[in-house]
Parts: structure tokens; sequence; C-alpha cells
């Protein structure tokens, strides 16, 4: 398979100038519209914990139960229960006997 020289320079030029327009062009958007940083309140509830998170344009209203555990920390609870490391284990063990 022969690559011809001009065509690949051609190429991973234009490559290259969309990367750099595209930097470029979040860049500006970010000086001329700014940060949209969210502001966080919480709310405590007595059986929810209630967040909002509101922005230029948008609020967003979340609510968690208050004894909840998040999915992520399930999944990593169940890996580590599973394929933890072994001196995890032994403590384990020696701590069930």
């Amino acid at each position: 398979m022969k690559v011809n020289p001009d065509k690949w320079y051609r190429n991973a030029s234009m490559l290259y100038a969309i990367g750099v327009w595209t930097v470029l062009g979040s860049l500006f958007c970010k000086y001329r519209f700014g940060d949209n940083v969210a502001k966080v309140e919480q709310v405590d509830d007595d059986e929810h914990n209630v967040e909002v998170y509101e922005t230029k344009y948008t609020r967003t209203t979340i609510i968690y139960k208050k004894d909840s555990v998040p999915y992520s920390t399930m999944l990593l609870n169940y890996i580590n229960s599973k394929f933890g490391s072994s001196k995890e284990s032994q403590n384990k063990k020696t701590e069930m006997s």
C-alpha cells in the first residue's frame, strides 16, 4: 500500500486546522458569553435531601431519599467485595471468625 505524501500532508493539516479553530472558537464563546456556573442550594427536608442547581436559563431540582446510596457506590462496593485485595479478604475472614 503506497501513500501519497501530498494527500497525507493536506489531510493532516486540515485536521490540525479544524482542531485549532475549535479551540479558538470555544475560548471566544467562553470569553464572550461567560461561564454558566450553577448556584447550588441545599434544602433539608424530613424525608428527602433536595439540591437545587440554578443557572442563567435553567433551574434543576434533584430530590434524594434520606438514606439513599448512589448506584456508583453500590457498584464499587460490589466489585471490591468480589475482586478486592487479598489483605482485605483476609481481614474480613478473621473478623467473621
